[in-house]
């Protein structure tokens, strides 16, 4: 059945506490201040009720007010209010110092102007075990005071996942936010959040434009009437993940949600997973000590 831009907007995923999260969101990474107002106020006025964001990005007070503006204005035709909105932001820096990371997450959520934070997580695992072991506690006792809704984690490795999730916290990880796209699969990580019912959050599933004119997408963007972006958001929603395209410009917004007029025959999912090069368009912290 085809679904409308709305319709993939509102689909959620659902996490091992119960709790669900928008399943296309709006990534922030590497948006000015003024760009993040202005793709939020779109994006909002578009459908999309998740917005990703990190203390890394500097854009978190930029995103907060933009969600708060377009809140209290008459674009907001649908009265949405604040527990609609997901909003993520990202530790910079493990610290084997706790009270200076529960410090940076309330720093955060002051920063945001949006009361709380619903998911923060540890942006990567640098800094050595005992550093992130501090860190993730900091982010449970937010949890546990209200600050922060959910915790999680990005750019785990299948190590790091075990390190957490055998440790004795009351509040495990509920995403591991990792660069998940055909070139890139991430077959042993997701092995892993799959054991420990932790939701992947694909970041750069458009593989930061690099391979838009490979012609096995290319290919396949024309057999469904769709663009290459099209395809490779489509592949990340097929397979259950959480997808952050990212883009500054509305036209791109709206096109990157409208995916749910096709859907990636089970064949054409094989040939775009047969696709990974292990291509990192960024950072793979994910094998650090």
């Amino acid at each position: 059945m085809s679904e409308t831009v709305t319709d993939m907007l509102s689909r959620r995923v659902k996490l091992s506490n119960g709790l669900s999260i928008p399943q296309i969101q709006l990534g922030l990474y590497m948006m000015s201040g003024p760009e993040t107002t202005r793709a939020v106020r779109w994006a909002l006025g578009a459908g999309y009720r998740g917005f990703d964001s990190a203390q890394w990005y500097y854009n978190e007070r930029e995103a907060g007010q933009a969600i708060l503006a377009f809140l209290s204005s008459p674009e907001n035709t649908a009265g949405l209010t604040r527990k609609d909105i997901h909003f993520t932001s990202k530790l910079r820096d493990n610290s084997t110092n706790y009270d200076a990371v529960r410090a940076s997450i309330s720093k955060s959520v002051k920063a945001s102007g949006l009361g709380y934070i619903d998911l923060f997580l540890l942006h990567s695992p640098l800094g050595g075990r005992e550093a992130r072991l501090t860190s993730w506690k900091a982010v449970e006792d937010a949890v546990l005071a209200g600050e922060v809704k959910m915790g999680g984690v990005s750019n785990y490795g299948v190590k790091h996942l075990q390190e957490v999730m055998e440790a004795p916290f009351k509040i495990k990880p509920l995403v591991n936010q990792i660069e998940c796209h055909p070139f890139n699969t991430q077959t042993e990580i997701r092995a892993a959040c799959e054991k420990y019912g932790i939701v992947i959050e694909a970041y750069a599933p458009l593989a930061r434009g690099m391979r838009m004119k490979h012609p096995v997408l290319t290919a396949m963007a024309r057999k469904y009437g769709v663009s290459p972006a099209q395809v490779l958001v489509r592949w990340s929603v097929q397979k259950g993940f959480v997808t952050l395209p990212k883009s500054v410009k509305k036209e791109r917004l709206m096109e990157n949600a409208d995916v749910g007029r096709f859907e990636l025959a089970e064949e054409d999912v094989k040939t775009l997973d047969g696709l990974d090069e292990k291509l990192v368009t960024d950072w793979d912290p994910t094998d650090a000590a």
